[in-house]
């Protein structure tokens, strides 16, 4: 009996190694672009935003990503998860919703009659036949038996149709409204054509030049003009809106390729892109190149955990990071970087990047670039400097061109964290005195983001006042006052010390609208006295898409001064303490309804913590500057964990060009750039075992966690490369030399870890003491 024991204990201990062998083998063999999932986010609408993401098909950062479309053109909302009709596959260039998208159009394949209307084209359509990967999308069409598949390219893609047996099958390209033309080509099985769409922000001559080849002969030709007026047997149509049309018969499992490509700068440049890009491939070999592109940029990133969810929204979260901003240049036939400028209509030598909104990505997209790729981002510096040579102003928010959305001066923030963090090749006299013309000359501005909206008051007074019609006033002088300390820290560097000693005074500009009677920054009239009444739960008004309660905490680069003006430390910290321990209370009268941003903070049970917009997202990390970072440990937990998910609805707001995202990715790694342009990072509590940075100059940086868990996030000591470490900060050098930062983590926290003054993150008023 003992020996019949001993024979099944052999037994399961055989087959328990050898499924810990299958595993360690599979998980090998596991692609980490195969964890994304590039739904996360869009079971979104215009009342509630659960990420208001689309499903990117795309290499990173290309000229054109394509999507299915479930919504009618022009609507921002262009793939909701719960609809169940699809209209068609589209090129789009769209970076949010609420900017829309530019230079669309989109193929679509019907059998039978023919179908071509938007509305009478669409066909039902269910997620359990559709595979979405970021270099690959694939649905069944059930209304026709058609499986469409799509691949993509920087500037191309590669369709593959697979048809039913049909007497009548059709490929259509809808050029899309607002200006459009389409040219069938039958001898040579092409499309080309342009499309004109935007959403502003372009300028007169603007035109996207398509062309799309096919691997089998036409046998109808066809196109619609304005008011969808169907023209039979005819190969060319120019006007509002027009499509083309080619249809032949097919066989049972007849495949149908279409190679695509397009150019902002001509159509012989679009033809280029295409033999450039794609050529003879096959769809597989386009498919495998696109997902070896990804492949490249992810892996970059190693992370190791129990939880095979938290390693799918890490790869999921990082997929976002790596999509914007857009590569807005192109590679003529001597392979030279040229670009159409979507600033004065010219095509000019050199870089340039579009589909950014700075005010959200300063805070954590481009302190990621600067960590893990500064080449890039010192082509999208080289970018800027393009901008400013050719519309003579930096962007705040580009779509292509300027566009006349959201506050602040944005734009310093992001070239002096590039520039003083090493970027190669950086034209800094250049960009400072971009940067300088933003802080001080206001007339002439393209739009009313661009530059510093009320600059002349700010100069003036110190602040923006609240009682001369320029809205959000507050938020702008928070945000000017954190660029004016980027500005002069950059100016420092280039070894300008009267520039830097002026800005760096500038920046102290927050105190002028803080009121130590309530401890929160509030509106201030012209003459001085705040505004009243006075309501800390206000969305707007003084502030951009949050209230004083969230926007008090944007003093990025002089936390202590802002715990001086508050009473010190303990006052501090309970002032955060009240924003999460408050029910969700607010006050929409500004708006006069309730906007999503605000029902996105009331449903997520965390009091007034408002994680779905950007304003406050770097809040939880400033429990480390009053020396009470075990409660940024907690909450950095909490949020990560109860606010992401790879999911359809697995964003908690708008996920903004990456950098709802980018939290993820820095939180989930324990650190995070609370102060871009200055060389720290603040650490939190990491979510993986094990992460391992690998750097582009060749070194690696570990993070260890081996301990943690559910329960297990609270620091209880930390090594540097083997030393004691106690500071509750990251240096930007010591994750660039490479190395290894060790975490012992516990279910209980310890006070006093980095619980001396000296362990606290950088704050101006400390370092000019």
């Amino acid at each position: 009996m003992k020996y019949l024991k001993f024979l099944v204990y052999l037994l399961c201990f055989s087959c328990s190694n050898k499924t810990i062998e299958f595993l360690k083998t599979t998980e090998k063999a596991v692609n980490v672009v195969d964890y994304v999932n590039p739904l996360m986010g869009t079971d979104s609408d215009y009342s509630l935003s659960n990420g208001n993401t689309y499903p990117v098909i795309a290499t990173p950062w290309a000229m054109n990503f394509w999507t299915p479309t479930t919504s009618k053109m022009g609507d921002g909302w262009c793939y909701k998860y719960d609809d169940n009709k699809i209209r068609g596959i589209k090129q789009t260039h769209q970076p949010s919703p609420w900017i829309n998208d530019y230079a669309a159009f989109s193929l679509m394949a019907v059998t039978g009659d023919l179908k071509y209307k938007e509305d009478e084209r669409e066909s039902w359509f269910s997620h359990k036949a559709e595979i979405a990967k970021p270099y690959y999308y694939s649905v069944y069409l059930a209304d026709y038996d058609v499986t469409a598949e799509v691949s993509p390219t920087e500037r191309a893609a590669h369709f593959k149709f697979t048809f039913p047996e049909a007497k009548t099958s059709y490929i259509m390209l809808d050029a899309f409204f607002k200006g459009s033309m389409v040219k069938i080509i039958p001898a040579e099985r092409k499309i080309i054509g342009y499309c004109r769409n935007n959403s502003g922000g372009v300028p007169d001559n603007f035109h996207n030049y398509f062309v799309a080849e096919f691997d089998k002969d036409f046998e109808i030709n066809d196109t619609w003009t304005d008011g969808w007026k169907l023209m039979e047997n005819s190969t060319e149509s120019e006007g509002k809106h027009v499509g083309a049309i080619i249809g032949f018969k097919t066989k049972k499992g007849e495949v149908v390729h279409v190679k695509v490509a397009s150019s902002f700068i001509s159509p012989e440049q679009a033809q280029l892109n295409l033999d450039k890009e794609i050529g003879t491939d096959t769809f597989e070999q386009t498919k495998e190149k696109a997902k070896q592109a990804w492949e490249k940029e992810l892996s970059r990133i190693q992370v190791e955990d129990d939880n095979i969810d938290h390693i799918r929204t890490f790869y999921s979260s990082l997929y976002r990071v790596l999509l914007f901003p857009r590569k807005f240049y192109e590679f003529d036939k001597n392979n030279n970087v040229v670009h159409y400028s979507p600033y004065n209509g010219k095509v000019n030598p050199g870089y340039m990047f579009t589909d950014n909104g700075f005010w959200d990505t300063f805070r954590a997209v481009f302190p990621f670039f600067n960590m893990m790729y500064p080449e890039l981002n010192s082509h999208i510096m080289d970018g800027l400097a393009n901008t400013y040579k050719e519309s003579g102003w930096l962007p705040e928010w580009a779509s292509p061109g300027h566009r006349d959305c959201m506050v602040g001066s944005n734009s310093a923030t992001i070239i002096a964290d590039a520039f003083l963090k090493g970027g190669k090749n950086i034209n800094g006299e250049l960009l400072l005195e971009a940067m300088l013309k933003n802080a001080t000359v206001e007339k002439g501005r393209p739009v009313s983001s661009v530059g510093r909206e009320g600059l002349n008051y700010y100069n003036s007074l110190g602040y923006v006042p609240y009682n001369v019609r320029i809205n959000e006033n507050v938020a702008r002088t928070l945000e000017y006052a954190f660029a004016d300390f980027t500005i002069g820290k950059m100016a420092q560097k280039l070894g300008k010390t009267d520039i830097a000693n002026t800005y760096l005074k500038k920046s102290l500009n927050y105190k002028n609208v803080f009121d130590p009677s309530v401890n929160l920054m509030r509106g201030k009239n012209k003459e001085g006295d705040f505004q009243s009444p006075f309501n800390p739960l206000k969305w707007g008004d003084a502030f951009t898409e949050g209230n004083s309660l969230h926007y008090t905490w944007s003093v990025f680069h002089d936390v202590q001064g802002l715990i001086n003006l508050m009473g010190g430390k303990d006052k501090f910290a309970s002032k955060l303490d009240e924003v999460f321990s408050m029910p969700p209370s607010f006050d929409d009268s500004y708006y006069g309804q309730t906007i999503h941003e605000i029902r996105e903070m009331q449903v997520a049970n965390m009091g007034n913590y408002a994680h779905g917009n950007q304003p406050i997202q770097h809040m939880i990390y400033l429990y480390n500057y009053a020396n009470q970072s075990y409660k940024a440990q907690q909450k950095v937990r909490e949020v990560l964990t109860k606010l992401y998910a790879a999911t359809p609805d697995g964003y908690c707001g708008d996920e903004d060009n990456g950098q709802t995202s980018a939290w993820y990715v820095f939180s989930s790694l324990g650190f995070y750039p609370v102060t871009p342009a200055v060389n720290q990072y603040v650490i939190g509590s990491p979510l993986f075992k094990k992460a391992i940075l690998h750097l582009e100059n060749g070194k690696t940086f570990e993070i260890d966690a081996k301990d943690n868990s559910q329960s297990n996030f609270y620091i209880q000591s930390a090594s540097l490369n083997g030393k004691t470490y106690s500071n509750s900060y990251l240096k930007f050098e010591d994750v660039q030399k490479g190395g290894k930062l060790d975490f012992n983590l516990g279910d209980t926290p310890n006070k006093d870890w980095a619980g001396k003054p000296e362990n606290v993150p950088y704050s101006l008023s400390n370092e000019t003491k």
